[in-house]
């Protein structure tokens, strides 16, 4: 897989929306996560910046994602 610089999640209720750039805003990846699959797929790859639609639960995904050694905003 390409080296991803920068992920977009979109948080919903049990499916969310991943789209992954790499540095030349390439898309290199775009799929749909359960809520389960959500932290397993991020421990996988390197870290990188996440960008989180603000929303009710963003603050648990954030610091659950910050832990994980991926920044966000």
């Amino acid at each position: 897989m390409q080296s991803i610089s920068t992920i977009g999640l979109d948080i919903a209720k049990s499916v969310f929306q991943v789209h992954g750039v790499d540095g030349t805003g390439q898309v290199v990846i775009r799929r749909q996560l359960k809520r389960r699959f959500v932290l397993s797929f991020f421990e996988k790859l390197s870290p990188s910046l996440v960008g989180i639609e603000a929303c009710a639960s963003f603050h648990y995904w954030s610091r659950e994602l910050q832990a994980l050694g991926i920044r966000c905003g």
